[in-house]
């Protein structure tokens, strides 16, 4: 079921010429309801209204929290009640696999009448949340999509997250389902030469630091990244080369009080703010130095010479734009090929939005047509 009419899915589907934009060849998807630049595209607008936080009641009427409780509150805010859009019977399996003693969740999907199909692609999802929170559940109906559009099998990791299990837990977690799909790949009827691996937000940033970590080890296992609307540093303005401004951002007059707050990720924070609980500090037993690491902040690796393909996905009215640009840029400058998309009009976690917003589903189609041509 559909929030909107698939002719709009049709329109993004249509916006395939890139235009230079600070030297990235970039993709630039007009919204299909909103025309006017600097403004929410509308089934957009309509989704953030419904959600259960815009709903939510005034938390500063609330106790104050504990860091305990501020950790739940951010997880039970996160995800979207998204639609499943598939049209055909698409099996799903589970299984656990062992990184050491984290026990890692790993769905797979695909299409019922592929079962005894050999070679086929596949892509192995990394879900978004801050490093602290997110869960496979709220990308299930988009990973159904991809498999039916793709024909393939798509993988769908729980990894371990943080304050419990720190960096570089997830990571390694992470690492650690490639390579059991690599390495089963005949099982799963899979080609392990069409292995390709994506994420959302946090989930990006282990897509860029996985695709790191196999052109490092020379194992050569992912044959495309996917990073959406992905967090590639930790650093802030301290990135070589990297620099968040607000003017960087267009705002239509009438709408620049409900569009600005929206790009609050990786904003720099004033001084007052300085003891606040931030994903960081859940993340890393020490912020200072691990944040500096590549495995980490990928963006501050020197060369990317011999990473693979990468499809980089970002939103307008996203804080993380910025530094997705810069990655996808760095990469096509190291003669990696890259594709990337700006979807105009859209938040972050638009993927969440699956049914709701067409540029969730434009994002599957995109994602299930570079699996077809690995």
């Amino acid at each position: 079921m559909r929030e909107y009419d698939k002719r709009d899915v049709e329109f993004l589907a249509l916006q395939q010429t890139p235009q230079m934009v600070d030297g990235l060849p970039l993709i630039i998807k007009s919204s299909p309801t909103e025309p006017r630049p600097g403004c929410a595209d509308h089934h957009e607008d309509a989704a953030q209204k419904m959600h259960w936080i815009a709903r939510s009641k005034d938390e500063d009427q609330e106790e104050p929290a504990t860091p305990a409780q501020a950790i739940q509150r951010m997880r039970d805010n996160m995800g979207f009640p998204n639609h499943n859009l598939c049209t055909v019977e698409i099996h799903t399996k589970f299984e656990t696999i062992m990184n050491g003693d984290n026990e890692i969740g790993l769905w797979r999907y695909y299409r019922r009448d592929t079962q005894y199909e050999t070679g086929r692609p596949a892509f192995i999802f990394f879900h978004g949340g801050g490093w602290v929170g997110g869960t496979p559940y709220t990308v299930e109906n988009p990973c159904r999509l991809i498999a039916q559009l793709s024909g393939g099998v798509v993988f769908n990791v729980d990894y371990a997250l943080a304050p419990e299990k720190k960096y570089p837990n997830g990571v390694n977690d992470c690492w650690t389902a490639l390579k059991h799909v690599y390495d089963h790949a005949a099982e799963y009827g899979v080609d392990p030469s069409k292995i390709a691996i994506g994420g959302d937000s946090a989930g990006g940033n282990m897509t860029a630091v996985v695709s790191l970590m196999d052109r490092d080890r020379g194992t050569h296992m992912v044959a495309l990244q996917v990073p959406m609307y992905a967090a590639v540093t930790f650093l802030g303005s301290k990135t070589p080369g990297y620099r968040f401004s607000i003017d960087q951002y267009e705002f239509d007059p009438s709408q620049k009080d409900q569009l600005d707050p929206r790009v609050a990720i990786s904003r720099p924070k004033d001084e007052d703010h300085d003891d606040e609980i931030t994903m960081g500090n859940l993340y890393f037993d020490d912020p200072e130095k691990q944040c500096l690491e590549t495995y980490a902040s990928p963006l501050m690796e020197p060369d990317f010479t011999g990473m693979p393909t990468c499809l980089s996905i970002d939103c307008e009215f996203d804080g993380l734009r910025i530094q997705d640009e810069l990655y996808a840029k760095r990469l096509y400058e190291a003669g990696v090929k890259v594709k990337a998309i700006r979807y105009k009009g859209v938040f972050h976690a638009v993927i969440d939005r699956l049914g709701f917003v067409p540029q969730a589903e434009d994002i599957c189609v995109e994602i299930a047509q570079a699996m077809k041509e690995m």
